[in-house]
């Protein structure tokens, strides 16, 4: 199996919603897309797959040195790293939201709570907006400027935000909390009868004002986008199913601790379509 079709299957697997939005990009675009999908799937995973962070701080040290070209041993044997270098150089792709990405990554392996909004806006941009910003320069690498800035930052921030909402099940069960601290703290959240898996009205409450900012985040975007040209419209899709998701997490009598319901491979089809069919109406003409 090459590069690219192993990049492909991880992110099919894993990450399907991005797995669509790459076939709404130009053939010659995708493999680039695929790639640096793989890459910040490849990192979110390190945590399932140790049980110490030692080990987990030594993954990511491996990417950092695969990213810097200090990497020992054929590095490019690897099939994910192979395909991202050949990515970044392919579309002359700045390394340092990369590297910032491993180093907000470290925070998943421990279980310290996430201290207030600001921080978690900040893990969200180094994690969720700079994939954005990434994709959208293979797509189109003459963007710049503050407005496509704002569109990344915000559109990222309000997808991780809704994607952290659906993972609490996984995180609570394993003892992590990437809520912020402060928030839980006032609305009375036990941590205790979270990590049980235990529902109550105080963790409700708490996770509808986080989709509160989440829509927030998401009109930003959407305001920033219409300034941005059609042709990295596809790095922008995922973010155009952050109001179908706040939606189906908003429903009365919600309980966050059990998994929602994931949509079946013909139900996503037909979501993204329309997302597409709305990112149309928002970016600018190519």
């Amino acid at each position: 199996m090459d590069h690219a079709t192993y990049c492909a299957e991880l992110v099919r697997k894993f990450d399907y919603q991005r797995y669509l939005s790459v076939l709404y990009a130009p053939s010659d675009k995708r493999a680039g897309l695929l790639a640096i999908y793989a890459f910040s799937l490849e990192v979110a995973r390190i945590r399932e797959l140790v049980s110490e962070a030692l080990p987990g701080q030594m993954r990511l040290q491996w990417w950092r040195d695969a990213l810097t070209g200090e990497g020992h041993g054929a590095v490019k044997d690897n099939p994910v790293a192979g395909a991202l270098l050949e990515t970044i150089g392919a579309f002359d792709l700045p390394r340092e939201p990369m590297l910032n990405l491993l180093d907000a990554r470290e925070f998943d392996l421990f279980n310290d709570p996430m201290p207030d909004q600001e921080t978690l806006e900040g893990y969200a941009g180094e994690t969720s907006s700079s994939l954005i910003q990434l994709a959208a320069l293979i797509l189109d690498r003459t963007l710049s400027g503050t407005v496509f800035a704002d569109s990344c930052g915000h559109g990222g921030v309000a997808y991780a935000m809704v994607g952290l909402v659906r993972a609490l099940p996984w995180h609570a069960a394993r003892q992590q909390c990437f809520l912020p601290q402060d928030l839980l703290e006032r609305h009375g959240v036990s941590m205790v009868q979270m990590h049980r898996g235990e529902m109550t009205p105080e963790l409700g409450a708490a996770l509808r004002e986080v989709l509160v900012h989440a829509q927030m985040h998401y009109d930003k975007a959407i305001s920033a986008m219409a300034s941005v040209s059609i042709e990295a419209g596809a790095a922008f899709l995922p973010v155009m199913l952050v109001p179908k998701q706040i939606d189906r997490l908003s429903r009365e009598k919600m309980n966050y601790l059990q998994p929602l319901e994931s949509e079946g491979p013909l139900r996503s089809h037909i979501s993204m379509w329309r997302a597409a069919r709305r990112l149309r109406s928002v970016m600018q003409p190519a």
